[in-house]
C-alpha cells in the first residue's frame, strides 16, 4: 500500500489541531471547604487570652460622650460604617445636645443631617421616635435594661448589648454583628451563622465578664487580620487555634 501524500498528512494534522482548539476545557472544580469544627471550651479560652494580648484597650468604635449619644450613633451605624457615622455625629451632636432636641427636631432638616450615613428616611423615624419615647415614658434618660431599649423605635438585642455593654458595663449578652458573626464563625465558637444563635452559643461558652470585651475584640481583629474576602492566615496568632471554618481563600 502507498503512503499517503504528504499534503494530505500535513491536512489531516492541521484540522485535528483546529478540533482541539475549540473544545473549551472543562473548569476546575473550587475546592471543597473542610467540614466545620467546633473547638473545645479550653481553645475558646485559650483564644480569649490571645486576645487581650493583642487588643488589650479594645472598646467601641464609635465616638460617643453619654449613653444618648452612643444609642444614636449605634442607630446610625447600620449599613454604614464606624467611620462615617463618626463624621456625621462630629457635628450632630453640637446641633442637637438632649434628648428634646431630637424629640422636636424636624424630619426633613435631620434626614438631610444624617443623609450620608444611608437609609436616612428609616434612621430618622428611628431616632427621632426613640428620643420621643425616652421623654414620655423614661423621664429623659436612656433606659438601662435590655426589654426596655429594644420597646424603642429602631433598637433591636444587638444595638441595645452595644448600649449596656459600652454605656453602662451592663453584660446581657454578646453583640454579634458582621464581623464577630463571621469569626466567631471561623474560629469555631459556633457553627451557626443566625446572630440570636451566634449569640446563644457565645454567652454559653463565654464567661459573662468576657462578654462585652468579646465583641470588641472580633471586631478590632476582623478589621485588621480575619478580613471578610481574604483573611491574613499566615500571619494570624490565633492561626493555632483557628478551624478556618468556611475559608477556602487566604493570605
Amino acid at each position: 500500500m502507498k503512503p499517503a501524500p504528504r499534503k494530505t498528512v500535513a491536512r489531516k494534522a492541521a484540522a485535528r489541531k483546529r478540533a482541539a482548539a475549540k473544545k473549551v476545557p472543562t473548569p476546575r472544580k473550587a475546592p471543597r471547604a473542610a467540614r466545620p469544627r467546633l473547638v473545645d471550651d479550653a481553645s475558646v479560652l485559650a483564644i480569649l487570652r490571645e486576645l487581650h494580648r493583642l487588643y488589650p484597650d479594645a472598646h467601641t468604635a464609635l465616638l460617643h460622650d453619654n449613653p444618648l449619644e452612643l444609642l444614636i450613633a449605634t442607630i446610625l451605624s447600620a449599613q454604614s460604617t464606624d467611620e462615617r457615622v463618626n463624621v456625621v455625629t462630629r457635628d450632630l451632636f453640637l446641633k442637637y445636645r438632649t434628648v428634646g432636641d431630637y424629640a422636636a427636631a424636624d424630619p426633613a432638616e435631620f434626614e438631610r443631617d444624617i443623609h450620608s450615613t444611608g437609609f436616612f428616611r428609616n434612621k430618622t423615624k428611628s431616632v427621632l421616635g426613640a428620643a420621643r419615647r425616652i421623654l414620655e415614658v423614661h423621664g429623659g434618660r436612656v433606659p438601662e435594661t435590655m426589654d426596655e431599649l429594644v420597646e424603642l423605635p429602631g433598637v433591636a438585642r444587638k444595638t441595645a448589648n452595644v448600649v449596656l455593654g459600652s454605656a453602662f458595663g451592663k453584660a446581657e449578652g454578646v453583640v454579634v454583628d458582621t464581623h464577630v458573626g463571621r469569626l466567631s464563625y471561623r474560629l469555631g465558637m459556633t457553627l451557626e451563622t443566625d446572630p440570636v444563635k451566634i449569640e446563644r452559643d457565645l454567652v454559653r461558652r463565654v464567661p459573662r465578664d468576657e462578654w462585652i470585651y468579646l465583641a470588641h475584640a472580633l471586631i478590632y481583629h476582623g478589621r485588621q487580620v480575619c478580613v471578610a474576602r481574604k483573611p491574613r492566615c499566615s500571619e494570624c496568632p490565633l492561626a493555632s487555634w483557628c478551624p478556618r471554618n468556611g475559608v477556602t481563600v487566604a493570605a
